[in-house]
C-alpha cells in the first residue's frame, strides 16, 4: 500500500517570504499539503539573494540559490506572478478558488490594495482558511509599522532576559536564530490546522491574524508567568535558569592534550532535587545534598550565591569526558555544547535522520536539515527540493487553472508571470 501524507489533497497558496510564512507553509508542505509558492517575477523571495553562503553547482561554482531560502522552501512548487498588476491579482483570484489555504504576510492593508484580502477572497471561496502573518497584528495601536523578528525580540521582552547578568558585565542579547519568526510560524501552523479542522465540521473557512509580538510575549513562557505572578521584573541570568539551580554551564577542566590556556564547559541540568542528590554523590560532595540551604530546589535558588561558586570548583576537576560519562549513568541530564560542525556528525542526530539529501536541478548532492516530525503512518515527504524561482509556472497554471501553451505565453509577454 503507498503511504499517504497527513496533509495530501490540501492545497495552499502562499504568498509569504523570508521566514515566517515560509516556515509555515514548509511545515504545510511537509505534512503532504500541495504548497504553491507565488514570487515575484525575476526576483522571487528576498532570501533568494541572502547570502552567502549559495549553493554550488556541479562545477563549485556559487549559484543564486542562497542557503538561507534553501532552509525554508522545501516541499514547494514556485509559481511567479506580478500581483501588483490587475492581471496578476485576476490570475491570484482564480487560484484560490481551487486552494482550501491563503497565507501572506504583507503589511496591513496591502491585500486589500490589490484585492486579495480576506473578505473579497473569501467571498470566492467560503471554505478558505487565510492566514495573515504581520508584526503587530491587524488591529491595535502598532498595527501598520513594519515588524521584524530583532525588533519583535526587544520590545517582546526576551532580550532583556537573554545574555550575561548585568553584574558580571552583560548587556541585552538577540537570540543566535530568528526565534519570533520561527515561532510564528509553528503557530501559524497550528492555527491552519485547527481552521481546517473547523472547515471539515462546519464548511466554513476563516481569518488566522498572526503576529509576531503575540507569539514572542507568549514565548516568554514561565517568565511571563513569573512576572504576572509576583510583579518582580525578572533580568539577564546568562545561562542560568530563573527558577531552578543548578541549571547552567560550568567551566570544567581542559580536556588532556588541550593548547595551553583553553578552556572547556558543560550543561548541568539539575530538575529536580533527586537529581541534585546523584550529582553530589557523583561529585564527591553528598553532603551538599543534605545541607538544608540547598536540599530543596526552592532553597537552592535562594541561596543561588553561595551554592554555584562551590559547584564551579567542583566542576573544574575533572573533564568534560569524565564528567559527562559519569554523570550519564547517574541519569544526571548534562550535555556538552557543540558547534554546528559537531551537531552533524552527532551519532544520534545522524541516527534520527536530521540531514536529508535533495536532488536538486543545480546540485543532486544538496544536503538540508530534515523536519523533525516523525509519523508512523502518514510520514513527512522527501521529494520537492526547494523549488527554483518560477520553476513550476507552467505546470500549476495547466494542472489547476487548465490553461493552454497559448495562454500562458500570453501572461509571459505582458510580465505577469
Amino acid at each position: 500500500m503507498e503511504s499517504m501524507n497527513s496533509l495530501d489533497g490540501i492545497r495552499v497558496l502562499d504568498l509569504s517570504r523570508v521566514l515566517a510564512g515560509p516556515w509555515c507553509t514548509q511545515t504545510l508542505a511537509d505534512l503532504g499539503a500541495d504548497v504553491i509558492k507565488i514570487e515575484r517575477p525575476g526576483t522571487g523571495d528576498d532570501t533568494r539573494t541572502w547570502g552567502p553562503p549559495f549553493l554550488k553547482d556541479a562545477q563549485g561554482q556559487d549559484t543564486a540559490e542562497a542557503a538561507y531560502y534553501l532552509g525554508a522552501n522545501r516541499n514547494k512548487r514556485s509559481v511567479t506572478c506580478d500581483i501588483a498588476k490587475p492581471e496578476g491579482q485576476a490570475l491570484i483570484r482564480e487560484l484560490v478558488q481551487h486552494c482550501d489555504v491563503f497565507v501572506e504576510n504583507f503589511k496591513v492593508g496591502d491585500m486589500a490594495r490589490y484585492g486579495l484580502d480576506y473578505a473579497s477572497l473569501s467571498a470566492l471561496n467560503s471554505k478558505l482558511v487565510y492566514c495573515s502573518v504581520t508584526g503587530f497584528g491587524q488591529t491595535g495601536p502598532y498595527r501598520e509599522r513594519a515588524g521584524y523578528d530583532y525588533a519583535v525580540q526587544g520590545m517582546g521582552g526576551l532580550m532583556s532576559v537573554t545574555g550575561e547578568r548585568d553584574d558580571l558585565g552583560g548587556g541585552p542579547q538577540k537570540v543566535g536564530v530568528a526565534v519570533a519568526d520561527l515561532f510564528t510560524g509553528l503557530y501559524a501552523t497550528v492555527a491552519i490546522l485547527a481552521a481546517l479542522r473547523h472547515v471539515e465540521r462546519t464548511g466554513e473557512g476563516q481569518w488566522v491574524d498572526m503576529a509576531l509580538l503575540d507569539t514572542q510575549v507568549a514565548m516568554l513562557a514561565n517568565l511571563g508567568s513569573n512576572y504576572l505572578v509576583n510583579g518582580k521584573v525578572p533580568g539577564r541570568a546568562g545561562n542560568a535558569h530563573q527558577n531552578i539551580v543548578p541549571y547552567q554551564v560550568f567551566e570544567v577542566m581542559a580536556a588532556p592534550g588541550a593548547a595551553p590556556g583553553s578552556r572547556d564547559h558543560l550543561i548541568l541540568a539539575v530538575g529536580n532535587d533527586g537529581q541534585f542528590a546523584k550529582f553530589c554523590a557523583v561529585a564527591g560532595r553528598p553532603d551538599l545534598a543534605q545541607d538544608p540551604r540547598y536540599a530543596l530546589n526552592a532553597d537552592r535558588v535562594r541561596h543561588r550565591d553561595t551554592l554555584v561558586p562551590v559547584l564551579e570548583g567542583i566542576l573544574k576537576t575533572r573533564n568534560k569526558a569524565d564528567w559527562l560519562a559519569a554523570l550519564e549513568a547517574a541519569k544526571v541530564p548534562c550535555g556538552a555544547i557543540n558547534t554546528l560542525g559537531e551537531v552533524f556528525v552527532d551519532p544520534q542526530v545522524q541516527a534520527r535522520g536530521m540531514v536529508q539529501a535533495w536532488q536538486h536541478p543545480l546540485n543532486p548532492e544538496l544536503r538540508l536539515v530534515a523536519s523533525p516530525i516523525k509519523m508512523s503512518k502518514t510520514p513527512v515527504r522527501q521529494d520537492l527540493p526547494p523549488p527554483m524561482l518560477g520553476q513550476h509556472t507552467a505546470q500549476v497554471l495547466q494542472e489547476v487553472l487548465g490553461m493552454d501553451a497559448q495562454q500562458q505565453e500570453a501572461l509571459r509577454r505582458q510580465g505577469i508571470v
